[in-house]
């Protein structure tokens, strides 16, 4: 069983696009959804597998076989799966906030009661657990209105009531204390402290949409890009089949999360011992994942045309 766990939070600096293979839809390459919800995601094995060419990365320039033999316990080994497990497991990064288009203010951090009541669920084994106590039923489902904190900056205020407009759908707005307390934790613990604008942004663009709403938007708002093959000769458009198809990606300001939990190496373990009890520990382990000092990744396809970089935080 693990026995230390914390949150992976990745914000997306620009699309990301992490494929679910060719589609019959009207997307050709749609990106990965879950199942019953349809709301975007990225699955565990693309992220652990990017945290482990990163370790490789940094840490194998030195040339120290410790360090080799430290990824391996971790991870896992690469070629020889029936060795031994690694030493941590990550769940799915799911989806905390998604940037909706807004007539004010630009854009708008949206969520819902769902996706926050989940996000309480994952977080309950974490460090951060006992600061995650927002109350959600201050914020009942109305498929009209819409919950905004008190500072809010993306209102059309008027005489007797204020609305919200997302894309071209207006949404009654009530001002709430509880969503404040919410955009404030997510913006100082989710995102770096370097990202003061953005920080700030969310504490007073943050929204909690009806649930269809919300579903809808993280179906129907997403970023559509079509791309084309051009003949090197002719420096047209190539006639052959597959030359022009539509990708789907996750937005730039996407933020999602992934838990991260950790057990004692099954291998190697004196190199994860503790100082106290000279015993192999997960502390050590969740210690070495941070000691990489990771600030941004690459995840999904098209690294070579700039997509999916992100910003990564571990709390």
């Amino acid at each position: 069983m693990f026995e230390k766990s914390e949150i992976i939070f990745l914000y997306t600096e620009t699309p990301l696009h992490a494929g679910s293979g060719n589609s019959v839809g009207l997307v050709d390459l749609p990106i990965q959804r879950e199942r019953v919800t349809n709301y975007p995601l990225v699955q565990a094995s693309g992220i652990k597998g990017k945290l482990r060419a990163e370790a490789n990365q940094k840490l194998k320039i030195s040339n120290d076989q410790t360090n080799e033999e430290k990824i391996k316990a971790v991870f896992g080994p690469e070629d020889d799966g029936s060795e031994h497990a690694s030493a941590i497991s990550l769940g799915d990064a799911r989806l905390l906030l998604f940037p909706v288009r807004s007539l004010c203010g630009v854009f708008a951090y949206t969520t819902s009661r769902t996706i926050l009541a989940r996000f309480q669920r994952d977080i309950k084994t974490s460090s951060k657990a006992e600061e995650v106590k927002w109350d959600l039923e201050k914020l009942p489902d109305d498929r009209h209105t819409a919950y905004v904190s008190n500072n809010a900056s993306i209102m059309i205020k008027k005489s007797r009531s204020s609305t919200v407009v997302l894309e071209e759908f207006s949404f009654d707005v009530k001002q709430e204390e509880e969503v404040n307390n919410i955009a404030k934790w997510i913006a100082e613990n989710a995102l770096p402290s370097k990202y003061k604008f953005f920080i700030e942004k969310i504490k007073t663009s943050l929204v909690v949409l009806p649930e269809d709403a919300f579903r809808d938007f993280t179906q129907f708002a997403t970023e559509i890009v079509t791309r084309t093959k051009i003949n090197q000769e002719t420096k047209t458009v190539d006639k052959e089949k597959g030359a022009l198809w539509t990708e789907e990606n996750l937005p730039s300001d996407t933020l999602l999360y992934a838990p991260l939990h950790a057990t004692r190496p099954r291998a190697n373990t004196q190199l994860f011992n503790d100082s106290d009890s000279g015993k192999p520990s997960a502390d050590k382990v969740i210690e070495f994942i941070k000691n990489l000092q990771l600030s941004y990744i690459q995840l999904g396809g098209n690294e070579t045309v700039g997509r999916g970089i992100v910003s990564i935080q571990i709390t």
